[in-house]
């Protein structure tokens, strides 16, 4: 909660109190999942927008903020199992170096200049946005000063009088007065109905190990079936063409099945352990040709997002994920809260034969998901990235690099990376790929069919990825992307 909060102060781009989160938690066994997704406003549906003359949702501005905003409600659900397990904290101690940095300012990031520099034409005239994030109309220059001290209130608030007033308090009544006055749809009831979930995880036993991670509405299953049907896959070693091949072609399997199946889970008449039972597994890998490159039709979505992971020396875990969505979210800062609002329901469709239909209470598909894994060694491993669809794709690169290839943990975050999925406006999917690997490995790519696009190195749309392993001795390792400002920290 404490490096949650932070974030949300010094990475405004990124992260805000007004977007959603999950967990992954463990104490030793099985995780606790939290679900923290915020559901579509009552008011909206595909009528909503058309009667306003759209044919698709706005992806910025007011009537992109349609969904309610979950993070702070999994806090709560956090702390409350940190409670149950002795934790003794108060909020206003978690709170204590978020509120600080709200009030006395922080360094701008090269992160938060650039996104500000780029986005700045669709952004500058969004309620709120301007007054917040410029200067004299332009992007804060590189370690400026920043401060929100309008956010450090609000953390103040919540730790003084308690996390449920951001949705059942006064607290409550001036954000939805403030996201009424911004030209916002989602009321009052709407943050009223919110509660987060404790959920099971979905979990999968490969060779190493059992992996968790989230299940519906995020693209949970996805990260673990890529690495599952890796693993019934002959790869030689994890500099190899079949490394990168294998990794690929599981995840147009894995994609598959997400794209036809995850929705929220209210929605969905298929459970998703079933796609992860091993016959159904060894069926899917069977069907991929380690010679040549199978179909591939997936978009990649666009997302900004934090991960962050914590170990314990007595080995309780945390895998943790929080986002507005695109880079500033909706683009709307509530005037008297300075919280930025998400866009995560532009995802949603006004089709209504669409897998994620806009409806009213709806929980939109969530790229996010935190991993977890217990290996059979002993070791606890945490670790993420942002990155949209590249999330599963980074994921299983880094787990299987380290895990099933042994390379040393900061070694395989910050080895070459790839991205499958179809950019913005393309026609097609392409394979994106770091010019740092060996020609050989992408030279054979090409051959085997992969449409290859080569990208600079270090290409932030690889995703910030970071990991933590603790050992059966109590040992720790941890790594962290040189694709972004995320560093490692021990005390």
């Amino acid at each position: 909660m404490a490096a949650a909060s932070t974030i949300s102060v010094v990475y405004p781009h990124m992260n805000s109190l007004g977007g959603d989160n999950f967990w992954l938690i463990s104490d030793g066994g099985v995780p606790i999942g939290i679900d923290a997704c915020g559901a579509v406003a009552s008011s909206v549906d595909r009528d909503f927008y058309r009667d306003k003359g759209f044919d698709s949702i706005p992806s910025r501005g007011p009537l992109a903020a349609n969904t309610v905003a979950g993070a702070v409600s999994g806090w709560q659900t956090a702390l409350d199992i940190s409670r149950e397990w002795g934790g003794t904290l108060p909020i206003s101690r978690l709170f204590e170096d978020a509120v600080y940095y709200a009030h006395n300012g922080f360094p701008v990031t090269v992160t938060q200049h650039v996104n500000t520099v780029q986005k700045l034409r669709e952004l500058k005239s969004i309620p709120g946005f301007a007054e917040t994030f410029l200067i004299e109309g332009g992007a804060p220059p590189v370690g400026m000063i920043f401060k929100n001290p309008r956010l450090g209130d609000i953390l103040e608030i919540l730790a003084k009088v308690g996390l449920d007033t951001f949705y059942r308090g006064e607290l409550a009544k001036a954000l939805a007065a403030d996201l009424a006055r911004a030209g916002c749809p989602v009321a009052i009831g709407d943050l009223m109905e919110h509660r987060s979930l404790r959920v099971t995880p979905l979990e999968v036993t490969l060779t190493p190990g059992t992996v968790y991670n989230m299940p519906p509405p995020t693209q949970g299953l996805a990260s673990l079936l890529i690495l599952a049907i890796f693993d019934q896959l002959d790869c030689p070693s994890a500099e190899s063409f079949e490394f990168v091949h294998g990794i690929v072609e599981a995840t147009k399997k894995a994609f598959q099945v997400r794209d036809e199946h995850v929705t929220d889970p209210a929605y969905m008449n298929v459970d998703p352990n079933e796609f992860l039972e091993q016959s159904m597994i060894r069926t899917m890998a069977s069907t991929i040709n380690m010679l040549n490159a199978g179909a591939s039709d997936t978009n990649s979505n666009a997302g900004d997002t934090v991960w962050l992971g914590v170990i314990d020396g007595q080995g309780r875990a945390v895998s943790f994920i929080q986002s507005i969505y695109w880079e500033f979210g909706s683009g709307v800062v509530l005037q008297d809260s300075g919280v930025v609002w998400q866009n995560r329901g532009t995802y949603l469709s006004l089709d209504a034969a669409a897998r994620n239909p806009i409806t009213p209470r709806r929980k939109p598909f969530h790229t996010i998901q935190p991993a977890l894994a217990r290996l059979n060694d002993g070791s606890t491993m945490v670790y993420g990235t942002m990155g949209g669809e590249g999330q599963p794709q980074t994921q299983a690169a880094v787990f299987a690099r380290h895990v099933m290839f042994g390379q040393e943990l900061q070694a395989a975050v910050t080895a070459p990376r790839w991205l499958l999925g179809r950019t913005w406006g393309a026609p097609k999917s392409n394979l994106r790929i770091e010019n740092r690997f060996n020609p050989m490995v992408t030279n054979a790519l090409a051959e085997a069919g992969h449409d290859l696009e080569l990208v600079e190195p270090f290409n932030e749309i690889m995703g910030h990825a970071g990991a933590i392993v603790r050992d059966q001795t109590g040992l720790f390792m941890g790594a962290a992307d040189p694709r972004c400002d995320g560093v490692v920290a021990a005390f």
